[in-house]
């Protein structure tokens, strides 16, 4: 997932990385899937488990994150400047964990 790590479990909802081309109702399969509990059962991958997946539905597009404010300053200068940018997200729902 772009190199962010996430904690999942079936039903639940996860804002990812914005993903191209993705469209409502779409089904997305992450297959790098570093540890898997089945049940206290816990799993390591070394890198990744072998045959382990997610299965996952996209339930919207383009969600847009938190607004982030960056502002620089130069004392004594009269420098200021203020940008500010927000992240968009597409958000998936998680429907099975194969391991």
């Amino acid at each position: 997932m772009q190199g962010q790590q996430f904690n999942v479990e079936p039903n639940q909802k996860i804002c990812v990385l914005n993903i191209a081309d993705a469209k409502v109702g779409d089904e997305i399969t992450f297959d790098k899937v570093l540890l898997v509990n089945n049940d206290g059962a816990i799993t390591v991958g070394t890198p990744v488990v072998a045959g382990a997946k997610v299965v996952c539905e996209v339930s919207q597009v383009e969600v847009r994150g938190k607004k982030i404010k960056v502002f620089h300053k130069i004392r004594r200068k009269g420098f200021d400047k203020l940008v500010g940018s927000r992240q968009h997200f597409t958000e998936v729902l998680v429907k099975e964990i194969v391991a």
